[in-house]
């Protein structure tokens, strides 16, 4: 990707007040603006924001959890909805997964957990793509490496009898973007923070289907 500085000029009477006749040309300093690589390439600002406080996310979706009496409800989740249940190795594997989604912190809703549909993760170039492919909302996009705890999923969200969602940037209002983390032994989760459905939290469980042994 180009690089872009940006020029930082002094004043120029204070220029004026420090050159004698004689005085070398002042030079202009240069300031580099950051490199974005990868995902943070793509996403959007605040999309990036959502990402990155992630953490808070947690906390204020328990917090209301707790405040409303519904913290036994969570925990019966048992790592799906334990902050900091991310396990190494968190790459998802390409084929059909059983999916559900659980809410938290949705208005007067302060938690909902929906029955489950079908998931597929494919490959799309250098690429996972995953597609919830049955429900009333369904995300789609694709899935980006970030590290050996996580990967980014960058996408948008289909509703109703849509056959495909809208291209990632093309509607703000259906973007999504959230962590990708293993959880469990062929277990995973895809977290969105603060997403556009209104919640604090929404969870996507993943659970990949495993060949019966012959």
């Amino acid at each position: 990707m180009p690089r872009f500085t940006r020029a930082v000029l002094l004043p120029l009477w204070l220029l004026a007040a420090c050159q004698t006749p004689d005085s070398p040309r002042p030079a202009v300093l240069a300031l580099e603006e950051p490199v974005l690589l990868g995902w943070r390439a793509v996403a959007l600002s605040e999309d990036r924001d959502r990402v990155d406080g992630l953490a808070a996310a947690w906390e204020e979706a328990l917090a209301q959890a707790r405040t409303r009496g519904l913290l036994a409800r969570v925990r019966a989740e048992g790592a799906l909805l334990e902050p900091d249940a991310g396990l190494p190795r968190a790459a998802l594997s390409p084929g059909p997964y059983r999916c559900r989604l659980v809410r938290l912190g949705a208005g007067r809703r302060s938690f909902a957990a929906h029955p489950f549909h079908f998931c597929h993760v494919g490959i799309d170039g250098d690429l996972l793509s995953l597609t919830k492919e049955s429900g009333s909302e369904r995300p789609g996009g694709y899935v980006w490496p970030d590290s050996d705890r996580q990967s980014v999923f960058l996408g948008a969200t289909a509703l109703g009898a849509e056959r495909l969602p809208p291209a990632y940037g093309e509607d703000p209002a259906r973007d999504s973007i959230g962590l990708v983390e293993r959880i469990g032994a062929f277990r995973y989760r895809l977290v969105f923070p603060w997403p556009r459905s209104g919640a604090v939290l929404d969870v996507l469980e993943l659970v990949a289907f495993v060949p019966e042994p012959e």
